[in-house]
């Protein structure tokens, strides 16, 4: 019975080493198999690091190319205004070499209300708007109340009796609030 016994821890050796054989054997051919997969994984890294290197490449261009058309809208805005205004400098610099030999106050006064209305309606063609305040009820968003004054009647309370500066709106922006004087 011992021998037996002893005949099949050897079989079981035998058994063992055979399965570590084998499995030794499917483990080489598992990673010789392997090595084309990883040859694949590798092309795959690069080809993606390679799209990923090109997509931030444009996406970086476009950037560059979104603050410039941005600043180039900026300066050409600008350049709007000024050559609406510049006919107005002309006129001004035109009057004060008129007004050098003029003897009457008469033509000066038109001059000077044909160029004012001249800038009034440039500015006004490039959107900007005099708001109205007076006589009408304080309002903080558009108004900056420099005194308060005693209303002189019940009805003018809490409303602007007196415009120190104008406001004015550019579109629907304020861009200078009105200076008033409010009644109590």
């Amino acid at each position: 019975m011992e021998q037996n016994e002893k005949d099949g821890i050897n079989q079981s050796e035998d058994n063992i080493l055979d399965n570590n054989n084998s499995s030794d054997e499917q483990s080489s051919t598992v990673s010789s198999e392997d090595s084309p997969q990883s040859i694949d994984f590798e092309a795959k890294i690069a080809e993606l690091n390679d799209k990923y290197l090109r997509l931030y490449s444009e996406f970086d261009n476009y950037r560059k190319r979104t603050i410039k058309e941005k600043s180039d809208i900026i300066r050409s805005a600008g350049e709007d205004v000024f050559k609406a205004i510049i006919p107005t400098i002309d006129d001004f610099e035109r009057a004060i070499k008129a007004n050098e030999t003029v003897t009457e106050v008469e033509p000066i006064k038109e001059g000077m209300t044909l160029i004012y209305n001249k800038l009034k309606s440039a500015c006004i063609s490039k959107g900007l708007e005099a708001m109205e305040s007076i006589n009408k009820p304080f309002d903080a968003d558009l108004m900056e109340a420099i005194t308060h004054i005693p209303s002189p009647s019940e009805d003018m309370k809490g409303k602007v009796i007196d415009e120190v500066e104008k406001g004015y709106k550019l579109g629907e922006k304020v861009i200078r609030f009105a200076k008033v004087v409010v009644g109590n």
